[in-house]
């Protein structure tokens, strides 16, 4: 009887971007050894080439999956984002693919509160511009604008993980923490919850963003809500770009309404190192610049590198889609013995008692099954005890309408 199922050492495994060394290590461990990594991204030409014998990719930022990388990914039954985002990722086609994408949300909390909290620190001592002035030769020791951040007040918007991360830290600094969410938040310490972002903009010393990019989001900053902000606040965000008019922005930085800002994410972020920055913040002395970092530091990326891969791992090992930001959640237990087939389906009615016919029809016995749907897929585990005609019992589920992917386990 010949497996239809993939020794481990077959699965081909492609990271591109210089996905940190913590993924390759574990995959090795799990047995993962059929793996190329690259340094940097392939355009989609080059990527749809090469994709064809991949099983498993995983990506960082700058990789594209598009319509046409996926219907050239024939073998293609997992993406890993190892990163916080999946915008790069055309996730709706890689649903209808039956491939579910992975990423690493909170891996990098830490790191970016660190940096924000410096970056308070900074801004509120006046250091990027009193260095920039240094660097031109002039010498200007004054205590003029520059203050202590214990007892000043950090307001922040969207109080998720990393915003509750930073408010830890910044209360741990003498500082007073405000926080606005739509959603109602738990606060953690003496932190206090706003009503309205009018509310917090108008009380904060520093507003710091910490919200995700949607129709919501998008625009939420501009020139009407900076102009409620405190003269002498300072801004920052380390969100999404997005969020931001960052030409009303640099207006309020111009005529010293806000102090001074740092900004981490922009609307439009260069496609490389080697491309050109254009924005009308280059060139202000107080704002602090830097190039969608906030996250990238190396305890970070070692971390993005473990989850994912294991998430990875867990998929093609055991079918588990815990974390997957495009599929059905299914948490599976570890089965030893007998078979366990995949069927990722359209959620039309009836699929499931033509899947379980199937193994009837052989009195087959199923020791388990799992499934989950929402309105457009549908994800069904089945394990099976027995001997079963693997070719036969896969191509006779493939015949189901509405089927998209059949995948043999073990």
């Amino acid at each position: 009887m010949t497996r239809l199922s993939l020794a481990k050492d077959k699965i081909s495994v492609l990271l591109l971007e210089g996905i940190h060394d913590s993924a390759v290590k574990e995959l090795r461990q799990k047995g993962y050894t059929n793996i190329e990594t690259l340094p940097q991204a392939l355009d989609e030409e080059a990527l749809c080439h090469k994709i064809a014998d991949i099983h498993i990719l995983g990506i960082r930022s700058r990789t594209h999956l598009t319509d046409s990388v996926f219907a050239a990914a024939k073998k293609l039954f997992s993406v890993g984002c190892f990163c916080i985002g999946t915008s790069q990722v055309n996730t709706q086609s890689a649903r209808k693919s039956g491939i579910p994408v992975f990423n690493a949300p909170y891996s990098n909390t830490r790191s970016v509160a660190e940096l924000v909290l410096a970056e308070i620190i900074m801004l509120l001592r006046g250091i990027h511009e009193k260095s920039m002035s240094l660097h031109g030769g002039v010498w200007t020791k004054s205590a003029a604008d520059s203050y202590e951040i214990r007892g000043k007040t950090l307001g922040i918007v969207g109080y998720g993980h990393i915003g509750s991360q930073l408010s830890i830290l910044a209360e741990a600094m003498g500082m007073r923490v405000l926080f606005f969410d739509i959603e109602a938040k738990l606060a953690i310490g003496n932190a206090q919850s706003c009503e309205s972002l009018t509310e917090l903009l108008a009380k904060s010393d520093v507003v710091s963003l910490h919200v995700p990019e949607t129709p919501q989001t998008h625009g939420m900053i501009g020139y009407e809500q900076l102009s409620l902000c405190k003269k002498g606040a300072a801004f920052i965000n380390a969100s999404r770009g997005t969020v931001v008019d960052i030409y009303a922005l640099a207006e309020f930085l111009k005529k010293k309404h806000l102090i001074g800002a740092a900004i981490d994410v922009f609307p439009v972020e260069p496609s490389s190192n080697k491309e050109e920055f254009q924005n009308p913040l280059r060139g202000l002395s107080n704002v602090i610049l830097t190039p969608h970092i906030a996250g990238s530091t190396s305890e970070a990326q070692a971390n993005i590198g473990n989850e994912v891969a294991r998430k990875l791992i867990e998929y093609s090992d055991n079918g588990s889609t815990l974390g997957a930001v495009n599929f059905a959640q299914v948490a599976l237990p570890v089965k030893y013995g007998g078979t366990r087939i995949l069927h990722i389906h359209r959620n039309l009615p009836g699929v499931l008692k033509q899947v379980n016919e199937v193994f009837s029809s052989r009195n087959l016995n199923i020791a388990a099954q799992y499934l989950q749907t929402d309105p457009e897929i549908g994800y069904v585990v089945v394990d099976i005890d027995g001997k079963i005609e693997e070719k036969k019992v896969i191509e006779e589920l493939r015949q189901i309408n509405g089927t998209i992917r059949v995948r043999f386990l073990f």
